[in-house]
């Protein structure tokens, strides 16, 4: 991306500091949601913030390589993921077309609220969560031991806690 749209992308961040007040940042965020939908096409914004991930080692990265390592089929690996709740929210299933879902959350919950961004006083762009959909690419491939490709479905930032996060994967190779 060339220097003077990400300059564009990130106008203003320079005065959020990491100890700024939470609101700032969340209302920061959110601009630069909307000046990175407004530059970059989908494809491009989806990588820019799957780029973004967090949390890809440590305990999660561990539990993860463990799932690959002590169990051998696909399904054997999806039971182990769903049951790692630290790494992959509330449940993770194979959908009857093949996709993988994870979900964050149980559902019939009346309210769902960002562990990531908690202090947004408005919904952000669905593109902000995209970084949450790199850190399950990174450890559900991890834990399958193939290349993944996802996606974020609904998430509770972008519909003002009325939905949980949801988050979709293909898988794109064959179980390592």
């Amino acid at each position: 991306m060339p220097a003077e749209q990400t300059a564009a992308i990130m106008a203003g961040g320079e005065g959020i500091a990491a100890k700024a007040n939470p609101a700032d940042k969340a209302a920061w965020l959110a601009g630069a949601m909307e000046r990175l939908d407004a530059r970059l096409d989908e494809a491009t914004r989806r990588r820019v913030r799957q780029g973004c991930a967090c949390c890809l080692g440590g305990k999660r990265l561990e539990t993860s390589r463990a799932i690959a390592r002590d169990h051998a089929t696909l399904d054997e690996r999806l039971a182990a993921a769903n049951e790692a709740r630290f790494v992959f929210g509330h449940s993770v299933t194979r959908l009857d077309d093949g996709q993988i879902e994870v979900c964050f959350f149980p559902e019939g919950l009346e309210q769902h609220r960002c562990p990531c961004l908690p202090h947004a006083a408005e919904p952000l762009s669905l593109t902000y969560c995209e970084c949450c959909a790199g850190h399950l690419r990174h450890h559900l491939g991890t834990a399958l031991g193939c290349r993944v490709d996802g996606q974020v479905v609904a998430s509770a930032l972008a519909s003002g806690g009325r939905e949980g996060c949801l988050f979709r994967f293909t898988v794109c190779g064959h179980l390592g």
